[in-house]
C-alpha cells in the first residue's frame, strides 16, 4: 500500500464555549401589615376643626342664602379630604401593584429562558464539535481536522466516553437566600422550576484525560465495555497523528480476532522497527511482549506523575488495551503507579478495593448505563459510547496510507527552521513520477489559484489566494519585498512552479519579467503556462517600452474577446459561460510578475501608468500583477497602493521599509537565513512563514528504497502476527558517494521537465525581440523555377503587382509579427529610407531591388542605380533586372540615367495622350495582355543611395529629379532613395515620398516618424528602423538560402543574383545609352535645325546646335587640356564647310598658335598671333563693322530686311582670352561698340578662356558686355571653387570635350562636343 503524506494544516477555530454567569433576580416579597393609616388619620383631625369652625364662622354672621351655601361647601371639602386619605392609605400595596410585581418577574425569567436555551444550544454545539458522535468518525480523514490536536494543545489525550448531563456553561447564580414565606408564591415557584430544569445540560458528551490516569479499569458488560474501548480508539487515532499517539493491544490468542483491525491502524505501528510484513504491529499476547515492542518508546520514563502537571516527556503518549493477554512479568506497564505518558486501559485485571489517584474504573452496564469511580468516591456519567467493529476497522483503513508530513511535526517555531521542499508542500510525491492529468484536474472555486507556498508556525501551509476579496482571495494584486539574501527570487520561483503544477495551461498563463536580467525566471520558461518571460530590460531600455505595448495589448486583446463573446463583464463570467457549454476558447488567468519593479520605475518613471491601468482593469480580465524588489521607497507607489491588496515582506534593509509594506517593523527583525517572511492582506494581523524551496537539488528516495528491499517477490497475508524477516547475505559493496551539494537535478528542474510540451501552450504575450533578419526565403512564399518568369515565387497574386517584402515589423500591442510590405502600385509608389551611418541603408536597398526581381520579370520592372554610397549595389550589376548602376565616379552614367528617365517620362506622356491611356494602372494590365509591346518598358525604378551626395556633386540634376518625383509616378517611374537626414530632403520633395522607412539615426530626435519611437532603436543594430506608425522594424536580407548570418552575406547575395540571371530567358532591362566620350566630326546626323552643330545633349543624346542668327556670340570656359582649342577649330571648320566665301569670314586669334595651320581655306582673313598684329586685325574689323551701321535715315523694313548693307559674316574666334585680355590693353576693345548690334551687322565673337581667375575676369569690358546680352556659352571642366561663371553652372570636373551649355532657349545642358584632332 502506497503512503499519502499529510500536511496537517493549522488548527481552525472551534465554535467557542458560551461564558459568563445568569444572574437570576429575587421573586418579589409580600409586604407585612403596619399602623400607618391610624397615624394619618390623627394628623386630618386638626385640618377638620379647622375646616369646621370655618363654616361655623360664616354661618354665624346672620345666616342667609349664601352663608349657608359656603358652610355647606367647607363641609363637603373636609368630608371628601377625609375619604380620599382613608382610601389611598389603607396600612398596605394594593392588589394591582402586585400583579405587575408578578408581571415583571416572570417577564425576567422568560428573557433569562431564552437566553438559557442559546447557551444550551451553543454549548451543544461547541461540545459536539469538539467531541462528535463515534459513527460521524469516518468523515475526519477526508477533512481539515484530522489529527488536529497536537501535544500542547489543551485537549491534547482527550477523548470523549459518553454521553451525560453537564453543568450550563453559564452558570444560574440564584438570588439570596430568603424565607419562602416572604416570597410571592407563585414567582418563588417558577424560579424553583427554573434552576431545576436549567441547572443541567443533558446528553452532553463526558470525556475523559488519557494522560490524567496511568490505568483505567473497565468492568461489568464485557462487549458494552469493549464497544466503549474502540470508541475512545477511534477518538484518539482520529484526532492525533501517529507521531503524537500510538496504541498498543495485549489481547489473548482467542480474541485476537477481535482486535485484527488494528493492523491498519498507522498509530499501531512502530516508528521505526519492521518485520516481513512491513512495519511491526504493536499487538502482543502478553504485556512483556509490547514491552519488549516498545523499549526504546518507553525507555528512561518516569513514574506517572499524579500531580496533575504538564507531561514530562518528549515522545508520543501510548495507548495500552488489555483484553485477556499475559500480564505476568511486566516490568513497565503493569507496575503500580503507571508510567508517564502511558494510560493502560484493562479489560481484564479487577481492581483494586484501594483506588490511588493514578486509577479510575468505569463500570458500563448491559444498557451501557456507565458509571465512575476515583479515589474521590463514585458517579453516574451517563450512557457509554459504543462503536463496532466494522465501523472502527473502516475508519482505520481510512487512515491506513495516511502519514503526517515532516514539516507537520513539532510544535512552535519547529516549521520555521526546516527545509520544505515544493513536492512536500503540495503532496506531490516524487517529482519524477509526477503526474500532470491528475494534478490538473478542475479545482473548485475556492482552491482556483490559491497555492501554498510556505509553511507557518504551527507547521500548517501558508497559502496564497490571487483570487479578488469578493471572492475570499487576497488578490488580485500584491507586493513582495526583500532584500539581497531573503529569498526573494526563490519565493517567486516556488510562487510560479507552485501555480504550475496545480494549474492547466488554459487556467492560468504567466508574464515574467526581471528588470536586472538575473536568473530569476530563467528555467520557467519550458512551462506551457509562460505567455512571456522578459529580461536583462536594464541594459536594452528600449525594449521597457515594447513590453508596455505588448502588456496593453494583451488587455485590450482580453476586452475585445469578452466583447466579442458576448458582452460579458469579466473573465469570471466568460469562464462560467464556458464550463456551463458556452463553445468559447479558454480565457486563463494571467500573472504578470514584475521582479526589480523599483529600479525599473527609476529608469522609466512613466511606466507606473501601466501598473495602474493593470491594477484598475486587471480584475475583471482575469490579470493578477505582482511587484518584487529588493527596496522599496516611500512614495514610489504613487496611485498604486491601494489596488495592491495583499504584501508580502521579506527581511527588509530597514525598518521604515518593514513599516512602508507591512505596517509593522517585523520583517527588519526577521533571521537572515533566507525564506522567512510576513504575509499581510486586508484587515488580517501578519501571518509568519518559511517559504518552500525548489531549486536545491533533489536526491529520490526511490532508489534507496529499491536497495532496501530483500529482492524476494513474495505475497504474505497482512496480519497483526509477527513475521520475522528473511536473512539474507549479500557481498559488502562500497557505497556510492553522495552526490555534491548543487549538482544534480532541483525540483524546479524536474517539474519543468515533466510539464514541458503538457496541454496547450499560452498565449504569447511577448515575441521575442528582433533580433536575427529574416532571409527573402522566410518572408515570401515558397520559390519556383517558371519558364515564363524565371525564378518567382508560387503565389500568383504577388506576381506584377508591386508588393514588395522587405522585411518583419514588430507589432507588441497586436502581439504579433507581419511582414513589412512596399505597396509600390499607388500613390506610395516612392519610397525613401532614412538612416544613419552604418544603419543598413544599402542593405534594405538591395533587399527590395531583390525581392522586387523575385516577383517581377525585367518586362515589368526595370531597375536603375545611382550608387553613391558604399557602392554595395554593385553586386545588383548583373540582375536581368537592373540597367545599370553609376557611382559617384561614373558622373557620365549619373547623368545619362537621369536624363534617360526624364526622356522616358517625356515620351509615356506623349504616349498617354495619342493612346488614350487613362493611367499607369491600365497601362500595366494593357502589358499583361501582351499591348503596348514597342514600350519595352514597364514600372521602371530609380534607386539613389546617397541623396544627400547627389545633391551636392550633382546639384544640377535636382531640379530633374524633383520633376520625375512630382510626375513619374503618373508614367510608371518610381523613386527609391536612401538619405542619412531628413533635412537632406527637401521638404517640397520628401513630401512626395509615400512609403517611408527610418533606420537608426545619429541622433533620434531629428526623426520625423516618431522621436520617441527613434529612441528606442537599439544602436549598432543594421537593417532596425521603425515604420511612420512608430513600429520597429527588422529589414531582410537579400538572400534566399535561409541563412541569417551577415559575414556570408556577400556570397549569399552574389549567389541569389546568379540564379536569377540563370534563370531569366529573355532580354534583360535596356540599358542607358551613354554620351560617347569622343564624337567625330563629321559624324553627326543632319537635323535639318538652323545653326552650326557642335556635338550631342546629354538628355537626348541629339546634335546641339549653335545658331548665330539668334545669339550671335558665344563664350567657352575650361582649363587646360578641356578641350577649348578644339573647340573652336571644329567650330572654324564647320563654319568654313557650311558657308563660302560670301557668307562668311574667319578672324582667329591665337596668341598660343593652337589653332595654327587648321584653316588653310580663304575664308581666313587674319590670324593674330601677338597683340600689335590683333589689334591691327580689330582695328579693320572695327572699321568694316562701323561702316555696316545702320544710318540714322533708314526705315523700319529695311532694318528688318537688313539690306542696308552687304557682305560676308565675320566671325572672331578668340583662343586664350586669358593671355588676350591679360596685357596691359584688351586687343577687342574696339568692338565694344558693335557687340549688342552684332546681329544685324554679321559680327560674331567667340571667346575661349581658361576658368581659372574667370570669376575675376567676368568683371572685365568684354565679358562683362557679352554677359549683359546674354552671350550663351559652354563651361567645361575646372575648379569648382571659382563659382558660377555662366547661369548657375560652377565648373568641376569633366572629361574632355564635355561641358555645361547654357542659353536662353535650351537651358542647361551636358554636351559632348565634336572632337576635330589638329592637323598633323
Amino acid at each position: 500500500m502506497s503512503t499519502v503524506v499529510v500536511k496537517r494544516p493549522a488548527r481552525q477555530p472551534e465554535p467557542e464555549y458560551p461564558s459568563g454567569e445568569v444572574l437570576l433576580e429575587a421573586p418579589p416579597e409580600v409586604p407585612a401589615p403596619s399602623g400607618k393609616a391610624w397615624g394619618q388619620m390623627l394628623m386630618m383631625l386638626p385640618m377638620l376643626a379647622g375646616s369646621l369652625a370655618m363654616a361655623l364662622m360664616f354661618a354665624g354672621r346672620g345666616g342667609g342664602t349664601f352663608a349657608y351655601v359656603t358652610g355647606g361647601l367647607f363641609g363637603l371639602s373636609a368630608i371628601g379630604m377625609l375619604g380620599a386619605q382613608l382610601t389611598n392609605n389603607s396600612g398596605g400595596p394594593s392588589k394591582q401593584e402586585m400583579l405587575q410585581k408578578r408581571r415583571e418577574y416572570m417577564t425576567h425569567l422568560s428573557r433569562q429562558r431564552r437566553r438559557v436555551l442559546k447557551t444550551i444550544r451553543r454549548q451543544r454545539e461547541a461540545a459536539f464539535y469538539r467531541h462528535p458522535d463515534p459513527d460521524a468518525l469516518w468523515s475526519l480523514p477526508l477533512g481539515p481536522r484530522l489529527w488536529e490536536r497536537r501535544r500542547g494543545d489543551v485537549d491534547f489525550a482527550t477523548v470523549r466516553i459518553g454521553l451525560g448531563p453537564q453543568e450550563l456553561a453559564t452558570p444560574l447564580v440564584p438570588p439570596p437566600a430568603t424565607s419562602l414565606e416572604k416570597l410571592e408564591p407563585m414567582c418563588a415557584l417558577a424560579l424553583r422550576r427554573f434552576l431545576t430544569t436549567y441547572g443541567e445540560v443533558p446528553d452532553l458528551p463526558v470525556t475523559m484525560a488519557l494522560n490524567g490516569f496511568a490505568r483505567v479499569h473497565l468492568r461489568g458488560d464485557t462487549d458494552a465495555a469493549r464497544g466503549m474501548v474502540r470508541s475512545v480508539i477511534a477518538q484518539a487515532t482520529a484526532f492525533h497523528a501517529p507521531d503524537d499517539m500510538l496504541v498498543a493491544i495485549c489481547v489473548a490468542a482467542d480474541r485476537r480476532s477481535e482486535w485484527e483491525w488494528t493492523k491498519w491502524l498507522p498509530h499501531a505501528l512502530h516508528p521505526s522497527r519492521t518485520d516481513a510484513l512491513g512495519q511491526l504491529r504493536l499487538v502482543a499476547p502478553s504485556v512483556t511482549g509490547l514491552e519488549a515492542m516498545l523499549d526504546d518508546v518507553l525507555a528512561s520514563r518516569p513514574r506517572f506523575n499524579t500531580s496533575g502537571g504538564p507531561p514530562q516527556v518528549a515522545g508520543p503518549h501510548v495507548l495500552v488495551v488489555v483484553d485477556g493477554g499475559d500480564t505476568a512479568g511486566s516490568d513497565h506497564l503493569m507496575t503500580d503507579g503507571g508510567v508517564e505518558g502511558v494510560t493502560l486501559l484493562d479489560l481484564s485485571t479487577p481492581a483494586p478495593r484501594l483506588l490511588d489517584r493514578a486509577r479510575l474504573v468505569l463500570e458500563v452496564n448491559s444498557d451501557r448505563h456507565l458509571n465512575s469511580t476515583t479515589v474521590d468516591g463514585s458517579a453516574e456519567i451517563g450512557r457509554a459510547d459504543d462503536c463496532q467493529v466494522t465501523e472502527i476497522e473502516t475508519l482505520a483503513m481510512q487512515l491506513a496510507p495516511l502519514r503526517l508530513s515532516a514539516a507537520s511535526r513539532g510544535g512552535g517555531d519547529t516549521p520555521l527552521t526546516t527545509e520544505l521542499g515544493l513536492a512536500e508542500l503540495l503532496d506531490l510525491g516524487d517529482p519524477y513520477e509526477f503526474e500532470v492529468d491528475q494534478a490538473w484536474q478542475p479545482r473548485p472555486n475556492r482552491d482556483r489559484l490559491r497555492v501554498p507556498i510556505g509553511v507557518g508556525t504551527d507547521g500548517g501551509p501558508v497559502e496564497l489566494d490571487l483570487k479578488e476579496s469578493a471572492q475570499d482571495g487576497m488578490g488580485p494584486h500584491g507586493l513582495l519585498i526583500g532584500a539581497t539574501g531573503s529569498g526573494k527570487s526563490e519565493l517567486l520561483r516556488t510562487l510560479v512552479l507552485a501555480l504550475a503544477a496545480t494549474h492547466s495551461s488554459e487556467s492560468l498563463n504567466f508574464v515574467l519579467v526581471d528588470f536586472k536580467g538575473g536568473a530569476t525566471f530563467t528555467r520557467l520558461d519550458g512551462l506551457p503556462h509562460t505567455s512571456a518571460v522578459i529580461t536583462n530590460l536594464a541594459d536594452e531600455l528600449p525594449l521597457v517600452d515594447r513590453m508596455t505595448d505588448s502588456i496593453n495589448g494583451e488587455l485590450v486583446r482580453r476586452q475585445e474577446l469578452l466583447r466579442a463573446a458576448g458582452n460579458y463583464a469579466s473573465q469570471r463570467d466568460y469562464e462560467k459561460a464556458r464550463a456551463a457549454g458556452a463553445p468559447l476558447a479558454p480565457l486563463p488567468s494571467l500573472l504578470i510578475i514584475c521582479d526589480e519593479f523599483s529600479e525599473l520605475l527609476t529608469a522609466k518613471p512613466d511606466f507606473i501608468d501601466m501598473f495602474v491601468q493593470i491594477g484598475r482593469v486587471g480584475r475583471s480580465l482575469g490579470v493578477h500583477l505582482l511587484l518584487a524588489s529588493q527596496r522599496l521607497e516611500e512614495g514610489r507607489l504613487r496611485g498604486l497602493d491601494t489596488h495592491l491588496s495583499y504584501r508580502i515582506g521579506l527581511r527588509t534593509f530597514s525598518a521604515m521599509e518593514s513599516r512602508v509594506v507591512l505596517g509593522a517593523t517585523d520583517a527588519y527583525e526577521l533571521p537572515r537565513s533566507p525564506g522567512h517572511g510576513y504575509l499581510r492582506f486586508g484587515t488580517e494581523p501578519l501571518i509568519r512563514f518559511k517559504a518552500a524551496y525548489v531549486s536545491g537539488t533533489y536526491r529520490s528516495k526511490t532508489a534507496a528504497a529499491v536497495a532496501a528491499g530483500d529482492g524476494e517477490d513474495r505475497v504474505r497475508e497482512y496480519s497483526t502476527t509477527y513475521v520475522a524477516p528473511p536473512v539474507t547475505r549479500t557481498p559488502k559493496q562500497e557505497e556510492a558517494p553522495e552526490p555534491a551539494d548543487g549538482v544534480g537535478e532541483s525540483v524546479l528542474d524536474i517539474l519543468v521537465g515533466r510539464l514541458a510540451g503538457r496541454g496547450k501552450p499560452a498565449h504569447q504575450v511577448w515575441l521575442p525581440p528582433l533580433a536575427e533578419p529574416p532571409t527573402l526565403d522566410q518572408l515570401l512564399p515558397p520559390m519556383t523555377a517558371d519558364p515564363a518568369r524565371g525564378v518567382t515565387v508560387a503565389h500568383a497574386g504577388l506576381l506584377g503587382e508591386l508588393q514588395v517584402a522587405v522585411g518583419i515589423v514588430d507589432k507588441p500591442f497586436e502581439q504579433r509579427r507581419d511582414v513589412l510590405w512596399f505597396d509600390l502600385a499607388g500613390a506610395a509608389g516612392h519610397a525613401v529610407i532614412v538612416g544613419g551611418p552604418q544603419s543598413g541603408k544599402s542593405t534594405l536597398l538591395r533587399t527590395v531591388v531583390t525581392s522586387l526581381a523575385l516577383t517581377h520579370t525585367p518586362r515589368e520592372a526595370q531597375v536603375y542605380c545611382l550608387d553613391l554610397g558604399s557602392s554595395a549595389l554593385s553586386s545588383l550589376r548583373d540582375l536581368p533586372h537592373v540597367g545599370s548602376v553609376a557611382t559617384r565616379l561614373d558622373a557620365g552614367l549619373v547623368r545619362r540615367t537621369i536624363a534617360e528617365l526624364q526622356l522616358l517620362m517625356g515620351e509615356r506622356e506623349r504616349r498617354f495622350a495619342e493612346r488614350g491611356v487613362d493611367s499607369m494602372a491600365e497601362y500595366r494590365r494593357a502589358r499583361r495582355h501582351d499591348q503596348h509591346n514597342d514600350d519595352p518598358f514597364g514600372d521602371i525604378f530609380l534607386v539613389i543611395d546617397g541623396w544627400a551626395t547627389l545633391r551636392a556633386e550633382f546639384e544640377d540634376l535636382e531640379s530633374t529629379i524633383n520633376d520625375i518625383a512630382n510626375r513619374g509616378l503618373s508614367f510608371g517611374i518610381h523613386l527609391i532613395v536612401t538619405a542619412g537626414r531628413w533635412m537632406d530632403l527637401r521638404p517640397a520633395v520628401r513630401d512626395v515620398f509615400g512609403t517611408r522607412l527610418e533606420l537608426a539615426l545619429s541622433d533620434a530626435s531629428d526623426s520625423n516618424l516618431d522621436r520617441r519611437a527613434a529612441m528606442n532603436v537599439p544602436e549598432k543594430s543594421p537593417g532596425r528602423g521603425i515604420t511612420p506608425d512608430g513600429q520597429q522594424f527588422l529589414a531582410a536580407l537579400p538572400r534566399a538560402d535561409g541563412a541569417q548570418e551577415a559575414e556570408t552575406l556577400a556570397e549569399g547575395s552574389r549567389k541569389l543574383v546568379t540564379d536569377l540571371a540563370a534563370a531569366w530567358q529573355g532580354p534583360g532591362a535596356p540599358p542607358i545609352r551613354l554620351l560617347p566620350p569622343v564624337v567625330p566630326y563629321g559624324s553627326l546626323p543632319s537635323t535639318g535645325r538652323p545653326g552650326v552643330p557642335i556635338g550631342i545633349a546629354e538628355v537626348d543624346l541629339q546634335p546641339v546646335h549653335l545658331d548665330f542668327a539668334a545669339d550671335p556670340h558665344f563664350i567657352l570656359f575650361g582649363d587646360g587640356e578641356s578641350g577649348k582649342s578644339t573647340f573652336l577649330r571644329s567650330l572654324a571648320q564647320t563654319i568654313v564647310d557650311r558657308h563660302d566665301l560670301t557668307e562668311a569670314r574667319l578672324v582667329l586669334v591665337d596668341y598660343r598658335r593652337s589653332l595654327l595651320g587648321d584653316i588653310t581655306t580663304p575664308h581666313l582673313i587674319g590670324y593674330g598671333s601677338t597683340a600689335q598684329v590683333t589689334e591691327n586685325i580689330v582695328a579693320e574689323v572695327a572699321a568694316v563693322m562701323r561702316d555696316r551701321l545702320p544710318p540714322d535715315d533708314i526705315s523700319a523694313d529695311r532694318l528688318r530686311a537688313r539690306d542696308w548693307w552687304k557682305g560676308p559674316d565675320l566671325y572672331v574666334l578668340v583662343d586664350d582670352y586669358d593671355l588676350v585680355a591679360g596685357a596691359g590693353s584688351n586687343p577687342l576693345t574696339p568692338l565694344l561698340e558693335f557687340l549688342p548690334q552684332a546681329r544685324d551687322i554679321g559680327l560674331h565673337l567667340v571667346i575661349a578662356r581658361r576658368t581659372g581667375g574667370a570669376s575675376r575676369a567676368l568683371y572685365e569690358p568684354v565679358l562683362m558686355r557679352l554677359r549683359e546680352i546674354s552671350t550663351p556659352g559652354i563651361v567645361m571642366s575646372g575648379n569648382r571653387d571659382e563659382g558660377v561663371l555662366l547661369g548657375t553652372v560652377r565648373p568641376g570636373p569633366l572629361p574632355p570635350g564635355r561641358g555645361w551649355l547654357v542659353s536662353r532657349r535650351g537651358g542647361t545642358r551636358l554636351v559632348q562636343l565634336v572632337h576635330l584632332p589638329q592637323r598633323s
